[in-house]
């Protein structure tokens, strides 16, 4: 069952989808921080950044999707990989991963398998997918054995690069080899941190795995930037976890912050990302303003 297209002006049903704070920074500040970007003329090769923390719960899937989808709406051709064997990725954009015959399995895993036969078009312009399902999990095991088992990702995507500007890797909540093939293979990395006090202590441990990736795999790994999600206005908590995010990452934290809203659970039921389900929403425009920043970097 689908629910109800919420209507262009429908903001007030949701009292938790209001404007993010500002930081402290102030509008001007975020403006020049997140100017609005330039039309491409020619695509590719594309930047690659996985999405990753080791904590699941954290909006991960969520703002890799709506990102891909804000930043296809700035005219940029983005490619979606979903590298988490619960497809979670898959399902949001209203794909069955119990129907698929080919996945990003596969590509990791055959040869002489094409891309188009697991590419797949989300119904979103400029806005593609690699999708997964559970026959990925056994590419964790298969691969140990490989010679350059952590560079595999990074082999399959490679037909890829030149057709799109911006590639996003959905990670699975882990520190596993899966993970550790989507470091080794991107240019950067995002981490969205919700705004909780045990998502805090975590990051620890995930900043320690990039910084081992980047000494022995892949040296020009860099962090993008940290993402602020789970924000709730109404409480103090979240403010205060969200300060000490700030004091550890200084500019590193994006400006956008990603509320907590109930439009994101009716976005995943439909199949769509919130820019097209809810465009007027404060959530949309968050993620915009996100795209807008990761442009701008």
């Amino acid at each position: 069952m689908n629910p109800t297209r919420p209507e262009a002006q429908a903001r007030l049903d949701d009292p938790s989808d209001e404007p993010a704070p500002d930081h402290g920074r102030g509008t001007q500040t975020t403006s020049a921080r997140a100017p609005q970007p330039a039309p491409l003329t020619v695509h590719g090769p594309a930047r690659v950044i996985a999405v990753a923390n080791q904590k699941g719960g954290v909006g991960k899937t969520t703002s890799t999707i709506n990102l891909g989808a804000a930043l296809a709406e700035y005219g940029r051709r983005v490619l979606l990989v979903d590298f988490d064997p619960q497809g979670a990725l898959s399902v949001g954009l209203g794909v069955q991963p119990h129907q698929l015959e080919s996945t990003v399995y596969n590509l990791l895993m055959e040869r002489g398998v094409e891309s188009g036969e697991v590419l797949q078009d989300t119904g979103v312009e400029n806005l593609d997918l690699l999708p997964s399902n559970i026959d990925l999990s056994a590419a964790e095991v298969q691969l140990v054995t490989e010679v350059g088992r952590e560079q595999a990702l990074g082999r399959a995507l490679k037909p890829f690069l030149p057709d799109y500007d911006i590639v996003l890797i959905d990670c699975q909540p882990s520190l596993g080899l899966l993970t550790i093939n989507a470091l080794a293979c991107a240019d950067e990395v995002l981490i969205p941190l919700a705004c909780e006090f045990f998502s805090l202590r975590g990051v620890a441990l995930l900043m320690d795995t990039i910084g081992k990736v980047t000494e022995r795999l892949n040296p020009d790994l860099t962090l993008l930037g940290v993402l602020p999600t789970m924000f709730d206005t109404r409480t103090l908590h979240t403010r205060e976890v969200h300060d000490r995010v700030v004091e550890a990452f200084g500019d590193k934290v994006f400006d956008a912050v990603i509320n907590r809203t109930i439009k994101f659970p009716e976005t995943t039921v439909a199949g769509e990302p919130i820019t097209t389900w809810a465009p007027t929403s404060y959530a949309a425009d968050a993620y915009r303003m996100l795209a807008r920043e990761v442009i701008a970097r």
